[in-house]
């Protein structure tokens, strides 16, 4: 009777924390949620123009005209904040589009079919990941020149081995279970049976690595910007902000506070989203 009344409280236990909140995926959305905002707002509007200058304005602290201060133009941080974070956010979604398309389908053929072209790709992938992404990026950056554009097709590329290894990993694992020979048995074509039965299942997989790739790619554009390559002025950039704040720690600290935590909380927010969305969906 003990053991029963114990394996029952078990049960409940369990079954508690199942369904108990996921903190995980609610302090996630709040957080993108938050970002979205900001970044939808500042597509449309900003409080001040992201280049006015004003010299009587210059290194004012966060106040009612100025919710987060002033940088050393005198520009309101707000408004550039607003418009950095949306550069930022375009250029990552940009990157791990080009990455994720591209790899998914190169991962996808190549676990499939195997043979030669799986052999030289995964080799090729493999000489790409072998050099380590800034400096590969800069070299790239030297032969095709500086801007948006150009860093967000050089780190899209420089993304598409890990979408590709790990879509590979998985497509090879799935094509040989008992309904992927049913589909061949039905008389599925092979690109019906890749894209149409294989690929669904692989969206678990996906999900973090989708999410993962973003988060990189934040910090991957911040850092190109940062080193003065990435998005050039006049346009604002997150990681050029965070660059010249640092002149002006001692004198201006909001100036690098508020562009870093910004930075901190549009990848915080994802990861929180992700981790959120898998605990979920392991219920």
């Amino acid at each position: 009777m003990n053991i029963v009344r114990r394996k029952d409280r078990g049960e409940r236990r369990s079954l508690e924390g199942r369904d108990g909140p996921n903190y995980f995926l609610i302090s996630g959305s709040i957080i993108s949620a938050l970002m979205a905002a900001l970044i939808l707002v500042g597509f449309v509007w900003t409080p001040y123009g992201t280049t006015e200058m004003s010299g009587r304005e210059k290194f004012m602290p966060p106040c009612l005209s100025h919710p987060l201060g002033t940088d050393n133009f005198g520009r309101d941080l707000l408004s550039r904040i607003m418009e950095g974070a949306g550069s930022t956010f375009l250029i990552a979604l940009c990157v791990v589009l080009i990455g994720g398309i591209i790899g998914t389908i190169i991962g996808c053929l190549t676990g499939y079919f195997g043979g030669a072209a799986d052999l030289i790709l995964m080799r090729v992938c493999d000489a790409i990941t072998a050099f380590p992404s800034i400096l590969l990026a800069l070299v790239l950056i030297a032969v095709i020149g500086m801007g948006k554009y150009q860093i967000t097709v050089i780190l899209g590329i420089l993304f598409i081995p890990s979408f590709a290894r790990v879509v590979r990993g998985e497509v090879a694992k799935q094509k040989n279970l008992n309904y992927v020979a049913s589909a061949r048995l039905m008389g599925a074509s092979h690109l019906r049976i890749i894209f149409r039965h294989i690929l669904p299942n692989t969206v678990q997989v996906l999900l973090p690595i989708l999410a993962i790739g973003f988060n990189n790619a934040v910090l991957a554009e911040a850092s190109m910007s940062y080193l003065g390559v990435g998005v050039l002025p006049p346009d604002a950039s997150l990681g050029r902000m965070l660059s010249e704040s640092q002149t002006y720690l001692g004198k201006a600290p909001w100036y690098a506070l508020f562009t870093g935590l910004t930075i901190v909380l549009m990848i915080l927010g994802m990861s929180l989203l992700t981790e959120g969305l898998q605990q979920r969906r392991r219920k």
